[in-house]
């Protein structure tokens, strides 16, 4: 398993919609580890370490989001592997 590392900027109706906690939900679920946080633009930010596969999968799961968001975009850009790496997926404080 190749370890990746991918943050992701997802755009539109994002915030109070429990898109953070849906996200470190369904991250667990896929092994990854890594953040949310809300940030100051209305628009949600992810780190997401862990397997291709399983970073693409939390990353098409993004562009729907949990019942009440409204996904207007996903950016996801390939970074460095955090040193250290987070061990659990959490939610941040807010940026």
């Amino acid at each position: 398993m190749s370890m990746r590392a991918k943050r992701l900027r997802i755009t539109g109706t994002v915030q109070g919609v429990w898109y953070r906690a849906s996200t470190v939900e369904q991250a667990l679920s896929l092994g990854l580890s890594g953040w949310a946080r809300n940030c100051a633009d209305g628009s949600v930010e992810v780190l997401a370490v862990g397997d291709a596969a399983a970073i693409e999968a939390l990353i098409e799961w993004a562009h729907k989001g949990p019942p009440k968001a409204v996904v207007d975009a996903v950016v996801a850009t390939e970074i460095p592997l955090p040193n250290p790496a987070p061990i659990d997926f959490t939610v941040e404080a807010d940026a």
